[in-house]
Parts: C-alpha cells; structure tokens; sequence
C-alpha cells in the first residue's frame, strides 16, 4: 500500500475538469468547489488492464491518467488507482 500512498502524492491532478468560475468564485456562486474522487483497480493484470482500455474507450480516463500496475500483497494480484477532480456543488 505504501506504493500507492507514495503515487497519491506525487500525482499531478489534471487540470481539464477545471471550471473558470470555481477559480474566482463570485459571491452568488461562492459554494461550488472541486473535491478529489479515487478510483481503484484491483485484480488481475489482464482484467485491470482491460478495464483500464474500456475507460478509455467509452472517453472516461486516458491510459495515462492511471498508475502503472502495483503489485498488492494477494499472488497474482496488482492494482492501478486515477485521481480525478470533480466540481462539486
């Protein structure tokens, strides 16, 4: 778990799903804000992998947004884990 709290921390977030007006809130529209939501992977590599490509291919998450495949403490076994931010009202 230490290699995954270790890329949590060292994952630049991606600026993307930023909305202009959070950056500078005005005071009507001072309560929205961005909130990070985690995503995790485990299983096997092939399945991992394979949800990984299908995310990409419905346009949720590029292959790249994920970390590269950790091996858990469970034999035969690995997970991946996306950051992302989400506007939250």
């Amino acid at each position: 778990m230490t290699q995954v709290h270790n890329f949590v921390e060292s994952q630049n977030l991606p600026t993307e799903d930023l909305d202009p007006a959070s950056e500078n809130p005005s005071p009507e529209n001072a309560s929205p804000r961005r909130e990070p939501i985690k995503h995790l992977l485990i299983g096997s590599p092939k399945t991992v992998s394979s949800t990984i490509h299908y995310l990409q291919v419905i346009g949720y998450a590029s292959i790249g947004d994920w970390s590269p495949l950790l091996p858990t403490t469970n034999p035969g076994e690995v997970m991946s884990i996306l950051i992302r931010q989400i506007l939250m009202p």
